[in-house]
């Protein structure tokens, strides 16, 4: 049996660091709250057309610590699930999803937070390497020959459900569900952009 208090626990423990949003906490400390700027959206490619590249990596160190940090108390509650030959820590995975959703949705921040890209691949890295790696792989193709982050960003979270299908994975009912939620909330939250994108209007990433 799963114990669900282990797991709920994981998954509060994960909103809670997902909800201490660096975008927001950089931006105030600059004196700008990117949530008000550029595409409103408190993550690491706003707040790098906003703020600059100092900023930028300040967002980038801290929502890639934050997944790591859920994903590691996840393993310490050490809650796993087991079908057949396939094993999953649940409350790995519980923790990594809270801090997705405490990222796009932070309970310190009136709930107005970013679009969790970048700590959901943070937490795909902890939670599957190999898998992550793939997918970062098809993300680095889409943006490098589209110039549109959104689009590597949606089309990376797509393929990771898939291949988290693949037998020699050798994941659980758990994580297909998992998978299918970081990827239902990162389209849900690029919906705007995903019109931006039919309209022809959505901005290409500059070097």
């Amino acid at each position: 049996m799963i114990d669900i208090s282990k797991t709920l626990a994981a998954l509060a423990l994960g909103y809670l660091l997902g909800s201490l949003n660096t975008a927001v906490i950089v931006g105030k400390i600059c004196g700008k709250d990117v949530r008000s700027h550029g595409s409103k959206s408190a993550g690491l490619t706003n707040t790098l057309r906003v703020l600059g590249r100092t900023a930028a990596v300040l967002v980038l160190t801290g929502d890639i610590l934050k997944g790591i940090v859920a994903c590691l108390i996840g393993l310490q509650l050490g809650v796993y699930a087991r079908s057949g030959e396939a094993t999953d820590c649940v409350s790995l995975l519980a923790a990594g999803a809270g801090a997705v959703m405490g990222h796009n949705w932070p309970v310190f921040f009136g709930f107005k937070g970013g679009k969790g890209a970048l700590t959901a691949a943070a937490v795909m890295f902890m939670i599957n390497w190999v898998m992550a790696l793939m997918s970062l792989g098809v993300f680095a193709l889409m943006v490098a020959s589209t110039r549109y982050v959104s689009l590597g960003t949606m089309c990376a979270a797509v393929f990771f459900v898939a291949i988290s299908f693949i037998p020699a994975f050798g994941n659980t009912l758990y994580f297909h569900i998992f998978a299918g939620l970081i990827a239902i909330i990162i389209m849900f939250k690029h919906r705007e952009n995903v019109r931006r994108l039919l309209s022809g209007t959505e901005n290409k990433l500059t070097f």
